[in-house]
């Protein structure tokens, strides 16, 4: 019997010829990144004496990058200072080279295909789109890293998603991940593969938009088969070495479930989580007045998100009752943003851009909603006080039906907006 994609790259990681679920295995671990939380002094972090590798280190400032308060800039006083002591030099501070931890790693290329990467953040995951093991940690294994370069996973049974067809305009990734959640609800303890040919039509972006928000879903690794778009940007981005893994033929899966992206439209999420709780926006339209729109996030603040939102809202204003916070992932997405227009023209729509941190999705910097507020988001989550007070109500959508939405102040369709059948596609 053969591998999935993830028991075959943490066989091949734990020096085992086959790992079946239920194994327990001691993988060697090639990116390990930790973020500006852990250098707060409240943390409960204790770094070792010395590190096994710190070329295979990765420090990201996003979640308290803006530094609120002094104990925020305490914090990243002492993980610039961890940089030097170490010497680690792949660090992601505030300045040109900054962004949210996901997207840094998806601009820098540091998720190899065939290996394994440890992160804090629970949507780690989203580098199972480079054809990479990857979820969130806690402290003790994130420690176990740094000290020996390796940890363990429990291996989990594999749910494999076979997408076909074609999204159509208007329909994106992340409608497509509202489906599966709706429809499929919990994946705990079991890891998802996606494959099949409609992947060859879908961006990179795309496809780290499903895998970041499988973490909505609990599952343990969310991965994605190489091709010729994965590669090529694999080696435009590094010269660490990688390796392709493909499952094989004869793959054990606990089932294989089909999409046909062609017949979906988009999905709105009722409040307080996703599982089983998503719905066709026309079970929604025009019936809910919002307060605050957002599209950003680790999940949705790439560069077709962008222009997405900007062809939808391009001379048009947002509806004066609402908050539009729009957040580019990284500094580099918000410099070519800038270089095509695209953040002069949400600007102009009185949207408000913003640092790329972690902000509004998780109430750190902006954004925060007050008791009885309603939020459509596209970020990565929406349980009861994620975004602020537990009393705010959150529904998640696609950024083109946040952009759309925040022009009328109501959730709308993009297509109820006339003249914008050219944008609908944008952010496939």
């Amino acid at each position: 019997m053969g591998m999935t994609i993830a028991e075959k790259i943490l066989a091949r990681q734990s020096g085992r010829e086959l790992v079946r679920p239920g194994d327990l295995v001691v993988a060697n671990v090639e990116t390990c990144v930790l973020l500006d939380t852990h250098f707060n002094r409240h943390a409960g972090w204790r770094w070792p004496t010395r590190l096994h590798d710190p070329d295979k280190v990765v420090l990201v400032a996003d979640h308290i990058v803006m530094s609120a308060n002094p104990e925020a800039a305490i914090g990243l006083r002492t993980m610039r200072q961890a940089a030097r002591h170490y010497g680690i030099r792949r660090v992601h501070d505030a300045g040109a080279n900054q962004g949210i931890s996901h997207q840094v790693i998806a601009d820098m290329g540091y998720a190899l295909p065939g290996t394994v990467l440890a992160n804090p953040d629970s949507h780690t995951v989203s580098a199972g789109a480079f054809n990479c093991v990857a979820r969130g940690l806690g402290r003790p294994e994130l420690l176990q890293i740094l000290c020996t370069g390796k940890t363990w996973y429990l291996v989990a049974p594999t749910v494999r998603y076979e997408l076909v067809g074609e999204l159509p305009d208007g329909v994106t990734a992340k409608d497509a991940f509202l489906y599966l959640a709706g429809r499929w609800g919990s994946h705990e303890n079991q890891s998802i593969e996606f494959g099949g040919p409609a992947q060859a039509g879908l961006s990179l972006n795309a496809r780290r938009t499903l895998s970041t928000m499988c973490a909505e879903v609990s599952a343990e690794f969310a991965t994605w088969g190489p091709d010729d778009r994965l590669l090529a940007h694999m080696r435009a981005t590094t010269d660490r070495p990688f390796f392709p893994t493909y499952p094989d033929a004869d793959a054990q899966y606990v089932e294989v479930r089909t999409i046909d992206l062609s017949k979906l439209e988009p999905y709105v999420s009722g409040i307080d989580g996703v599982i089983h709780n998503t719905s066709p926006l026309a079970d929604f339209r025009d019936k809910v007045r919002l307060d605050q729109c957002v599209v950003g996030s680790c999940a949705n603040g790439t560069l077709d998100d962008l222009a997405a939102v900007a062809q939808i809202v391009q001379g048009r204003q947002i509806a004066p009752w609402v908050r539009f916070i729009v957040t580019p992932g990284s500094q580099a997405i918000y410099r070519e943003a800038a270089r095509l227009g695209l953040l002069s023209t949400i600007a102009q729509s009185g949207a408000l851009v913003t640092v790329s941190a972690c902000g509004a999705c998780a109430a750190q910097d902006f954004g925060t909603l007050a008791p009885d507020e309603v939020c459509l988001t596209s970020t990565t989550r929406n349980y009861k006080g994620r975004m602020g007070a537990a009393q705010a109500k959150i529904h998640m959508a696609s950024p083109a039906t946040v952009a759309a939405s925040a022009i009328t102040g109501y959730i709308t369709h993009p297509r109820d907006l006339p003249a914008l059948e050219s944008a609908m596609g944008a952010a496939q």
